[in-house]
């Protein structure tokens, strides 16, 4: 016998976990939107409107996101994108 044995080659059992590790790793590093319901997005849209990040224009019945210029006339859609928003950012500064 001149290769290695193909029963203990385990090569393919190696990719395939290094593969899940690191699906793990993206699933952990994400941030979950699907939690975002009316009550937790105005709280948030309304801390952001105390802190100037989000300006509300009345006339067009749109919120601003002002670090990113985006409009939103769904509090929700504005609450997951700066959620989005942020851990972008925030992981954009970590790999810096």
């Amino acid at each position: 016998m001149t290769g290695p044995d193909i029963l203990d080659d385990t090569t393919d059992d190696y990719e395939r976990l290094e593969t899940k590790l690191v699906a793990q790793d993206r699933d952990a590093a994400r941030v979950s939107t699907a939690d975002v319901d009316e009550r937790s997005a105005h709280h948030l849209v309304d801390e952001l409107i105390e802190d100037d990040v989000v300006t509300p224009v009345p006339d067009q019945r749109i919120l601003v996101h002002d670090p990113s210029g985006e409009g939103f006339d769904s509090i929700i859609q504005l609450a997951v994108f700066h959620r989005g928003w942020t851990a972008g950012r925030n992981a954009d500064a970590e790999d810096d």
